[in-house]
């Protein structure tokens, strides 16, 4: 668990794929009324999960939202455990255009049918593009497509920080662009990373990668250069 800004942290859970160890960074975000876990990892993940939250000094049981960037097994698969998991009632928010995978009515675009029966996670409320939710003083939704048709990232114009999803990837501080292998519509994809530019943005949390805060900006121009050329 990295603490990032008050109310704000980046988990950090790993799991064993074919003997490799993959890190995922869910982000936590916390005010006086309100705990929100944007994605939730892979299923098996909610004994880490609640132990970095004890870490963060939130406790579980605060949880009352879920917010999906996108539709992806490994941000969406560990929400049914979550919640079956907890005593208190728990929102679930996505955009509209991943509501339909997400709730099992369309099959998850990049599943693979290996693993079994896909999660199903009814979604309570649908969020949009430019929309700011009153958490945290002020959330904003930004609609980055292309990985998904209905990927989010959010934007927290206090303390300037981005939560990526999987619009964005980085190493080691580094921000990379999108993950061209898993993204469907890759034009789509950099058109969406050239929105960030518009934001002033101090700390980029990529769900794969982790914390870039070196010249953040200046990364996000030269990508929408790139984009608008």
């Amino acid at each position: 668990m990295n603490r990032i800004a008050d109310g704000i942290a980046q988990l950090e859970l790993s799991i064993d794929m074919q003997g490799r160890q993959m890190v995922i960074h869910p982000t936590l975000l916390w005010d006086e009324e309100n705990v929100i876990l944007v994605d939730t990892g892979f299923p098996g993940m909610l004994p880490a999960i609640q132990r970095e939250m004890e870490q963060a000094g939130v406790p579980f049981e605060r949880l009352n939202k879920i917010i999906f960037t996108h539709q992806d097994f490994d941000h969406i698969g560990g929400a049914p455990e979550i919640r079956a998991a907890a005593a208190q009632q728990i929102e679930v928010l996505a955009h509209e255009l991943d509501k339909p995978y997400i709730e099992g009515d369309k099959p998850l675009i990049k599943f693979d049918a290996s693993r079994g029966e896909p999660p199903k996670v009814k979604v309570d409320t649908t969020i949009a593009d430019g929309q700011v939710l009153p958490y945290l003083g002020g959330l904003t939704v930004i609609f980055t497509p292309g990985h998904t048709p209905g990927h989010i990232s959010l934007y927290h114009a206090k303390s300037r920080t981005l939560v990526t999803g999987d619009a964005i990837i980085s190493e080691n501080g580094k921000l990379l662009g999108p993950n061209e292998a898993f993204t469907p519509d890759v034009d789509e994809a950099w058109r969406s990373i050239a929105h960030f530019s518009d934001f002033d943005i101090e700390t980029a949390l990529c769900y794969h990668g982790g914390i870039c805060n070196q010249n953040v900006n200046e990364q996000f121009a030269e990508f929408a250069k790139k984009s608008r050329a």
